[in-house]
């Protein structure tokens, strides 16, 4: 892209065309004013044929002896081109540029628009960073002498087009749809001097599909809108809202194990997790108070037949004892319901399974001797393959849970094998767990497909929600924290 130069000539004339240059755009009153003195003055210290201002954030913004640039014409266009295709080679140096140069698709039209020989020479604002360039051209060779000077112009010139100007050409937008008029720039009192197009003019020169498309190139060649662009993807990125809470599997349809009345556990007959059938013996209840209950009960049932059987014999010979039957009657029916709910007492003292299952409670040594009441749970029947997955999730937690939501324990036993299931239910209202705390109760179902798991296995439960963008997945958390400081 680059070519040798001829050597230089020095002498006091450039020198002198600099400053004249250089006190002439600080005085300069308008965007307009400044490009103009650029484009056409800048022949006082060089000599071409043709001058063009390209800026990255608007496009060609000047052209050597036009008052303003046509960007609907085809020549525009193509410096727009040659000026885009500069900027994506990094070009922060002067360099001489020629249609060997050049993809085929600008350096077929290079006769066509400009003189065979080409300079660029970069501008820079006052923080260095690159602006855009000054394109001339003309139809013999450049000396290096002259590339020097009109490096240093540009330097004075970028300088105080940089301080001059608000960076509102810096803005996504601008950096979007790019330039539609010189004016378009305002002084940093944010009074600008140029005559700006119609709203609507401007408006639908930004919309339209050229504009817009070469916008996005320029945007996109800025490796910091390159970041701030790709930042903003991926925050938009939707994706599930998931939080984690404690779990275990529970049993899904269990029998409750319950003491039948008061008393004292004297044998437990089998072992916790063992598989029992309906009707096998459980636990036995301290029969010795009721036994004892039943046998005085029995004796006195007893005693009341055997009165009964003499007032009978009696009544047959003496009226007056036929009165007496009858009280001795209700006497016996009394003692015979006391036996008989005593017998049921005995009976029920020892407790028996109410279905096939695995049997679930604490160590049988805890509870040998243990009082219990009437109510009282002591045990779990459940069928094994029966199932559920119960969380405790924290009200700071709490998300939006969708029906059936997809639910997955990881089992701390073995966390490479996740049980996955989907929601069933979630209590309205928090409930006080053990530790003090409060939390909702989650239950879910077991999947179809979902690797068998004992009951009683605990882990880490995560439920996923409605999917929604990643800002609001980082930034979920921070704010409902911040609510709760400031109290909103």
């Amino acid at each position: 892209m680059t070519a040798s130069v001829q050597k230089p000539r020095v002498g006091l004339e450039p020198l002198a065309a600099i400053l004249n240059l250089s006190r002439r755009v600080r005085h300069a009153k308008t965007a307009s004013e400044r490009a103009f003195i650029l484009v056409n003055e800048t022949y006082q210290l060089v000599k071409y044929r043709q001058a063009a201002l390209w800026l990255q954030t608007e496009g060609v913004f000047s052209l050597s002896g036009v008052g303003a640039p046509d960007h609907n014409s085809a020549y525009v266009q193509w410096l727009g081109q040659l000026g885009d295709e500069i900027w994506t080679r990094g070009l922060d140096k002067p360099a001489l540029i020629n249609p060997a140069a050049m993809p085929e698709h600008i350096a077929s039209h290079w006769k066509e628009w400009l003189p065979e020989y080409g300079a660029w020479i970069p501008l820079k604002g006052a923080n260095g960073e690159l602006l855009g360039g000054l394109i001339l051209a003309r139809e013999t060779k450049w000396q290096e002498n002259e590339i020097i000077f009109a490096n240093e112009w540009a330097d004075v010139w970028g300088y105080t087009w940089h301080k001059r100007y608000v960076p509102t050409r810096r803005g996504f937008l601008r950096s979007l749809f790019g330039s539609v008029a010189p004016g378009n720039l305002s002084d940093k009192t944010g009074q600008g001097n140029e005559p700006q197009l119609p709203m609507l003019q401007r408006v639908g020169h930004a919309l339209s599909p050229k504009q817009l498309v070469s916008g996005v190139k320029r945007l996109w060649r800025l490796p910091r809108n390159r970041i701030i662009l790709a930042a903003l993807i991926i925050l938009m990125i939707p994706i599930r809202i998931s939080v984690l809470a404690p779990g275990e599997l529970v049993p899904a349809n269990p029998a409750v194990i319950r003491s039948p009345l008061d008393g004292v556990v004297d044998k437990v007959l089998i072992q916790p997790n063992q598989q029992v059938s309906s009707g096998e013996a459980l636990f036995e209840l301290d029969k010795t108070r009721i036994q004892a209950q039943l046998d005085v009960a029995e004796q006195t049932l007893a005693k009341v037949q055997a009165e009964y059987r003499q007032q009978a014999q009696q009544a047959l010979f003496d009226p007056k004892s036929k009165g007496q039957l009858a009280l001795v009657q209700g006497s016996i029916a009394e003692k015979q319901a006391e036996v008989a709910y005593l017998r049921h007492q005995v009976s029920i003292a020892t407790v028996m399974a109410p279905l096939d299952g695995i049997i679930l409670f604490d160590a049988p040594s805890e509870w040998i001797g243990r009082p219990v009441v009437t109510g009282e749970r002591m045990a779990v029947v459940t069928e094994e393959r029966e199932v559920e997955i119960e969380a405790w999730l924290a009200p700071g937690d709490a998300i939006d849970l969708p029906e059936e939501a997809a639910v997955t324990l990881f089992l701390n036993a073995n966390p490479l094998s996740p049980v996955d299931a989907r929601v069933k239910y979630i209590t309205h209202g928090a409930q006080q767990r053990p530790d003090g705390t409060y939390a909702y109760r989650v239950r879910a179902v077991l999947n179809e497909d979902s690797v068998s798991a004992r009951v009683g296995l605990k882990g880490t439960v995560k439920m996923s929600g409605s999917r929604v963008p990643l800002f609001y997945w980082i930034l979920r958390r921070p704010l409902a924290m911040a609510r709760q400081m400031i109290g909103v």
